[in-house]
């Protein structure tokens, strides 16, 4: 099989043409309507100008236009550049010119921020708009649903194997930078890191549409419902291309904002068996809203759910819990990020892990600074570099040789991607993820990672939220400053919160102060804001 999305999405619609591909609110599609949309809109492109290798970007909220604009450039044998609805002009100026785009699907509803950048990309052809209700206030636009009716399916072609997948990291630093993969190294990676993390998958991708008929016999094809946004990696790698390659279908959510009460019904109406979210931060309130159910007697069915998924950010062993009280699954904490899988842990009623630790995937080391390997059961800690025996390992960063050197390297003659993560490796091989080293904390010379200390203050039972970050001191170098929101704005002592993390934490990782907020803002996908969080720091100090 060609190993190309657009590819594996045709034969898929072809064997089950019928079948439910994508749901959004009352807007249901089949795998042969899916098909047809995205042939309509790779016509589109392709009478445009643009041609495989060509960019085109996505500028939009979760979706079935998001996916079938996606699939379309696929379809031509282009990159489709993923663009964080909340950026501003200057963000999207940016991003928009270092990936090259050619075309750009928009919202309606951002036709101010088209109309103060457009003059300045000459590159893109086609700014192709999607109806929300707004009014049209670009002039050059074509309209999305006009083209469906007005373009005629491109034909079916041969597409290359080099062609590049990228998806566009925001980091916690810097601007964002495109992370390349080859597609085809990609999705066959992709089985395998997933497969390593505990999903059922197909052994040889060349029995993948057997396999796809057989989950369709057995009634087992996956239904994914999406509980963060598609435009990040977790949203779209979990929520989308692993249920889509499977014949299944991707459920997402109208509208902005996350609403767990939504998500509940949605899962119930829609017969999901797997939610994807990113910690916590989706995670217990999820698990407030089962709590208030059961109170008020009216407690969600969750027959058909088998498992939630997340990546990226810290889910506590609490919250699971918790959620498995309430129903009987798995809880699939994987821990990866654009530039790889590295590890997972599951949950069920009968083990639920500590949190941040994980089973590390077969190929994966922890390098220590002085280019030694950590041993198990030492105190030593180290970067995580993930191999390609099992994971998809980056060509590089688009447009930075420089970058994509540092962090795509060689390790005695085998090259691993090493995204700035640290972690420690237990006795039994497992590992307990300590955080980005950009976000390290240095005081009086002992490293500090916010992570550990979050996890710390969150066993408190009325910590909501929290992250910490480091400030200036004239005498540590830095000094550790928590952000912290409680349970439903409860007023609590800053002194007996600090005493209570003494009883988990080294003195030196404890909190020099509580800064106390009713909302610690994460970004759309639940991903921590340190940037918000030091720039409220050091405003309240001030």
């Amino acid at each position: 099989m060609n190993l190309n999305f657009a590819t594996i999405w045709e034969e898929i619609s072809d064997i089950l043409p019928e079948k439910t591909a994508m749901i959004c609110g009352n807007e249901k599609k089949t795998w042969a309507e899916y098909e047809t949309a995205a042939s309509k809109l790779a016509s589109a492109l392709s009478t445009s100008g643009l041609k495989a290798y060509s960019k085109a970007g996505l500028y939009l909220h979760n979706s079935n236009e998001y996916l079938e604009a996606q699939f379309s450039i696929f379809k031509i044998g282009g990159t489709p550049i993923n663009v964080n609805y909340r950026y501003k002009a200057d963000e999207l100026l940016y991003l928009l010119d270092n990936s090259d785009c050619e075309a750009l699907f928009y919202q309606a509803c951002y036709g101010d921020q088209i109309n103060l950048i457009k003059n300045s990309l000459p590159k893109i052809k086609a700014w192709i708009e999607v109806d929300d209700g707004s009014p049209s206030l670009v002039s050059e636009s074509l309209n999305y649903s006009q083209l469906l009716e007005d373009c005629e399916p491109m034909p079916r072609w041969e597409r290359p194997e080099d062609i590049v997948y990228m998806l566009y990291t925001g980091g916690t630093t810097g601007m964002p930078k495109g992370v390349m993969y080859n597609q085809a190294e990609f999705i066959s990676g992709m089985f395998k890191t997933v497969k390593a993390m505990g999903y059922f998958v197909p052994d040889d991708m060349d029995n993948l549409t057997e396999y796809v008929k057989d989950l369709d016999k057995k009634n087992e094809l996956p239904v994914n419902l999406v509980g963060c946004p598609l435009m990040h990696g977790t949203g779209m790698w979990l929520g989308c291309f692993l249920p889509h390659n499977l014949g299944g279908t991707v459920v997402t959510i109208p509208g902005l904002g996350f609403d767990p009460d939504k998500i509940w019904k949605e899962c119930i109406r829609s017969n999901v068996t797997n939610i994807i979210i990113v910690g916590d931060a989706f995670a217990r309130p999820m698990l407030d809203a089962l709590n208030t159910a059961e109170d008020k007697n009216t407690p969600y069915d969750l027959t058909s759910l088998q498992q939630i998924t997340s990546s990226g950010v810290m889910w506590s062993s609490e919250v699971k819990a918790g959620l498995l009280e309430h129903h009987d699954m798995r809880l699939m904490d994987t821990m990866g990020s654009t530039e790889g899988g590295m590890g997972a842990s599951l949950s069920t009623r009968e083990n639920t892990p500590e949190t941040a630790k994980f089973t590390l995937n077969p190929g994966m080391i922890v390098l220590k600074d002085d280019g030694e390997l950590v041993e198990p059961g030492s105190d030593d800690m180290g970067l995580l570099g993930i191999s390609g025996d099992i994971s998809m390992i980056p060509i590089g960063y688009y447009k930075d040789e420089k970058k994509s050197a540092e962090t795509f390297r060689e390790y005695k003659g085998t090259r691993y991607s090493f995204p700035g993560d640290y972690a420690k490796i237990e006795d039994d091989g497992s590992i307990v993820l300590l955080g980005r080293g950009s976000n390290c904390i240095n005081s009086a010379g002992e490293k500090i990672y916010p992570e550990e200390v979050e996890e710390a203050l969150k066993k408190d039972v009325n910590v909501f939220d929290c992250l910490v970050v480091g400030l200036p001191d004239e005498r540590f170098g830095q000094k550790i400053i928590a952000v912290v929101s409680t349970v439903e704005n409860k007023e609590i002592s800053e002194s007996a919160l600090i005493n209570e993390v003494r009883n988990r934490l080294a003195g030196y990782k404890l909190p020099k102060k509580i800064i106390f907020t009713n909302t610690v803002e994460r970004a759309p996908n639940g991903k921590a804001n340190y940037k918000w969080a030091k720039k409220f720091a050091e405003d309240s100090l001030a």
